[in-house]
């Protein structure tokens, strides 16, 4: 092989570098096919490859020949599937009236591994020309021009194009209402949904005093007690097993039936479990409880495990409870070069077969293929409340590959992972990977890392989740995908975890979580926990899901001073604030803020009793609880995304969407819109926490339309909680706040909130699940205090709205001065691109494509280069070499082969080889 002449001749002098580069790029051109790829690979190419790319690390001189080399690598490492029977989910389930999973989705709304919510739409505008002329209508209907927008695609007024017209160009849809899409008479059954307008209040005279739970009750909700037996506040309980309507709705066996979704109607009782999923008193656990029988803080909590295991089986982090850690957990440092070293580590998989195990240990489909106890590997396992993990293939005594479950009854959505191992030995370094994540890039390569639960630890008085794993990167690999809407591309998440114990049973999640049953737990100590003579909570079921769990709904307020007919009046003409969070299951972030806004809206703070006395607050903290508890990332159990149901929600399919927008569609029917609706979710692709809003003007601003808009008028209020968040939320990003409306996010909930229901502050709150690069926080992971701190943050910042009624009350309120002000000096807010990543380039290719990973340069500075290198004392021995060079080029000019050029941002376009 000519290159391995060049780096035998060149290794250690160094001094004909460039034309072993050349050689590298031509070998890039030679593999630019299976088939070549395949005979480099068949003749030994790979192994030689990784061994002079080894001495090329080593060496200063010929470091510029590093990455091209892993680059060729990768490129030739032959394509495999990912190992499992198919792309679709493990768990089916059969939707009412023989649907197609996902056939009910909204025209035009497919998520292209999108979140609201998130990164960049791929639009479906039919080209660039046409979305500039569709932005152009919308500057002729704002500026009054007489077609009202209505153009041709010449620029003329007419009616052929005014079909074509989306929400960010048509003024009826951006600004005017539309009809309710269900009669006004349906309305009237969520008047049961409101129970302050009709309650009467008369318990308030009759000394009730708040219900205290036993320390038994607390214990089993996962509350820690402290010495001395006083109840503290609620510090991150975890869920009581097996609550009343806990569903898991996917038996083969007997499909459930949908127990009908009306508001205010009793929750259906659980209708079992997947058999696959159910597994026995989970031994481990109970052996370790039984070895720390003293260190249970004064409960026999092995024999309610036992219990809850038969219907829910939760895991023992959701049983046990969580505290936040008491130290700052910073973001990881990027190993240098991390991602070779795994490259070269999995080409060795080829290069070294006998050194590979290659067996599964866990597979979700075949239960009996898991590893017994006492074997030589870890055991797996995610057969749980909210777990995922389909399948785990032994690779190395210590590497293990793992496989995610796509969301049922899709093929899709490959990124939410929880799973429970055991089995380990202590301070050994083991390697996960996760080999078929969807996603071009992650938060996993800028200092983010998975979440770690020790059994042992909390046994030993230290319960919690804790950031874990180094030499974590997220890189392209070479499996690809059978099908699927999203394309074939897999990537690899991989870190290495020591743990600390031996025979401990530890679980690994994305990020913390937060279950079904970790809510209700929750609630019912908030139930116990407010004092009802103050404090208005209210908890009812707003509907089943399709899988027949109860969605809950909360209603916060203030109790009147009195029943009196002046009071009543009061309490019932507060203008209404309504919050939801969790229609993506994967967003587990979203629950923790919103378990910190309920938290605050509970509690004895002046600002949260200022809050119930100015508000009552509609909350819907979990608006997709079967996908939380069958581990999904992004859909429900009819495999669309709920959050883009919302233009149209189908009352069979997307029961809590129906129900939450009729919900809507009342109040607003009866003059009470909400002030402000926000909707909590999880951003993976970005730090710190932002807001989307809506803006006509900012929407024509971003357009880049050039035409004026300074002469349009706006109500600027949208940005009142924005900037007031600013003042007061350390992890807040006002720069990171769009108002632009995007017509792929047309149904979502922020956007048919604000269009349809014509609430003005209507949000979307994104939480980082890694950290923040700013303020007080910056360069620390975020965890599940700073998650709950945002919660009631923004709570807080809901006082900007009332500050004339709060000024003269003389209520010392914390931060009340940065509240009060922003609404007096509200400033045009400067527009971002915020649906794309806020990070740079990653310091090692991600992608690893036969379209990247070239050096930016022409083929004549290439032989300027070799040139210039070549010294005359060597030209004549070189002669020969340089006539091959020379004449390959000229053949391969005249046949009209193409090379590759890198252009702006590592893409390569083709052009002549010269």
């Amino acid at each position: 092989m000519l290159y391995e002449d060049w780096h035998r001749k060149d290794a250690l002098e160094n001094s004909h570098v460039p034309i072993r580069r050349a050689l590298l790029h031509c070998l890039h051109l030679a593999t630019g096919s299976r088939a070549s790829s395949a005979a480099l690979l068949g003749t030994g190419g790979l192994g030689l490859l990784l061994h002079t790319v080894q001495s090329c690390v080593s060496s200063e001189g010929a470091s510029c020949l590093v990455e091209l080399t892993v680059q060729l690598m990768r490129k030739c490492y032959p394509q495999t599937p990912v190992p499992i029977i198919s792309e679709r989910s493990a768990y089916s389930f059969p939707l009412p009236g023989g649907r197609t999973p996902g056939s009910e989705a909204v025209p035009g709304h497919t998520d292209e591994i999108l979140e609201e919510d998130s990164e960049d739409d791929t639009e479906n505008c039919s080209s660039h020309d046409n979305y500039k002329l569709l932005r152009r209508a919308l500057v002729l209907i704002l500026a009054g021009d007489p077609s009202n927008g209505q153009i041709n695609k010449d620029g003329a007024g007419g009616s052929d194009w005014r079909g074509k017209l989306d929400l960010e160009t048509d003024l009826d849809r951006l600004r005017m209402r539309p009809e309710p899409h269900r009669a006004r008479d349906q309305l009237g059954q969520y008047i049961r949904l409101c129970p302050e307008l009709h309650h009467d209040f008369q318990d308030l005279d009759s000394g009730l005093e708040k219900e205290e739970s036993s320390d038994e009750e607390a214990s089993l909700i996962g509350e820690r007690i402290p010495e001395g037996g006083k109840r503290e506040a609620p510090s991150h309980p975890k869920g009581k097993g097996g609550p009343d309507g806990l569903a898991f709705p996917w038996k083969k066996e007997t499909p459930p039936v949908w127990g009908g979704g009306l508001p205010g109607e009793d929750p259906p009782k659980a209708v079992g479990f997947l058999s696959c999923r159910l597994r026995s008193e989970p031994e481990k656990v109970a052996g370790l409880l039984q070895r720390h029988r003293a260190s249970v803080p004064g409960q026999n909590l092995r024999q309610h495990l036992s219990a809850f295991t038969s219907l829910s089986t939760p895991a023992f982090s959701d049983l046990w409870g969580h505290l936040p850690p008491r130290r700052e957990e910073p973001m990881a440092e990027r190993t240098p070069s991390v991602q070779r070293k795994k490259v070269f580590e999995d080409i060795q998989r080829i290069l070294c077969p006998e050194d590979i195990i290659n067996k599964a240990v866990f597979d979700l489909e075949d239960v009996s293929s898991c590893s017994p106890n006492g074997s030589d590997c870890l055991q797996f396992d995610s057969r749980f409340e909210s777990g995922n993990l389909r399948k785990v293939i032994q690779v190395r005594r210590h590497e293990y590959d793992l496989i995610l479950n796509a969301d049922a009854n899709s093929s899709d959505h490959h990124q939410w992972f929880y799973f429970e191992v055991s089995g380990m030995q202590s301070h050994v370094s083991y390697r996960f990977n996760v080999i078929n994540c969807e996603k071009a890039n992650s938060q996993f390569n800028y200092g983010m890392q998975p979440v770690l639960y020790s059994v042992r630890e909390a046994l030993e008085g230290r319960p919690g989740w804790v950031r874990a794993g180094t030499e974590i990167c997220y890189y392209r690999n070479h499996f690809f995908r059978r099908g699927g809407r999203k394309g074939s591309a897999c990537y690899t998440l991989t870190f290495s975890v020591t743990f600390q114990h031996e025979e401990d049973v530890c679980y690994l999640a994305y990020h913390y979580p937060y279950t079904y049953s970790t809510l209700q737990a929750h609630l019912q100590i908030l139930r116990q926990s407010v004092d009802r003579r103050k404090v208005f909570f209210w908890e009812q079921s707003l509907c089943s899901s399709l899988g027949g769990n109860s969605c809950p709904l909360v209603t916060i307020t203030a109790c009147p001073a009195s029943h009196s007919w002046t009071h009543l009046h009061q309490l019932r003409n507060r203008p209404y604030v309504v919050l939801t969070a969790r229609v993506h299951p994967g967003e587990s972030n979203a629950s923790w803020v919103m378990r910190g806004s309920l938290e605050f809206l509970c509690s004895d703070d002046p600002a949260a009793q200022a809050l119930r006395e100015a508000y009552i607050f509609k909350v819907i903290p979990m608006l997709n609880p079967d996908g939380v508890i069958s581990g999904s990332h992004r859909c429900s159990l009819s495999g669309m995304d709920l959050n883009r149901q919302w233009g149209k929600p189908d009352a069979t399919l997307s029961p809590t969407i129906y129900h939450t927008k009729g919900l809507l569609y009342y109040l607003a029917s009866v003059g009470r819109s909400p002030l402000v609706f926000c909707d909590y979710h999880g951003h993976s692709r970005k730090k710190n926490f932002f807001l989307y809003g809506c803006s006509a003007k900012e929407t024509l601003q971003k357009s880049g339309c050039g035409v004026p808009v300074t002469g349009l008028q706006e109500d600027v209020g949208y940005q009142t909680i924005p900037q007031a968040l600013d003042g007061v939320a350390p992890a807040f990003s006002l720069g990171s706040c769009s108002f632009v409306v995007e017509r792929s996010r047309e149904a979502t909930a922020r956007v048919v909130v604000w269009r349809e229901m014509g609430v003005l502050r209507s949000y979307t709150m994104e939480s980082t699940y890694n950290g923040c690069n700013q303020g007080l926080y910056k360069g620390l992971q975020v965890g599940t205090q700073e998650l709950e701190e945002m919660g009631a943050h923004f709570c807080q910042s809901l006082l900007s709205l009332k500050k004339r009624s709060l000024a003269p009350s003389g209520i010392h309120i914390q931060h009340t001065p940065v509240l009060l002000d922003p609404g007096d000096s509200l400033q045009d807010h400067k527009i971002h691109n915020t649906f794309e990543d806020d990070e740079p380039p990653c310091a090692e290719r991600i992608e690893y494509c036969g379209v990247s990973g070239y050096p930016d340069h022409t083929d004549d500075s290439l032989d300027s280069e070799v040139d210039a290198n070549v010294s005359s004392s060597e030209e004549e021995e070189e002669d020969e070499e340089e006539e091959k060079i020379r004449g390959s080029k000229q053949r391969a000019n005249s046949e009209g082969i193409t090379h590759l050029e890198v252009s702006h941002g590592g893409v390569l376009s083709r052009g002549p080889f010269l």
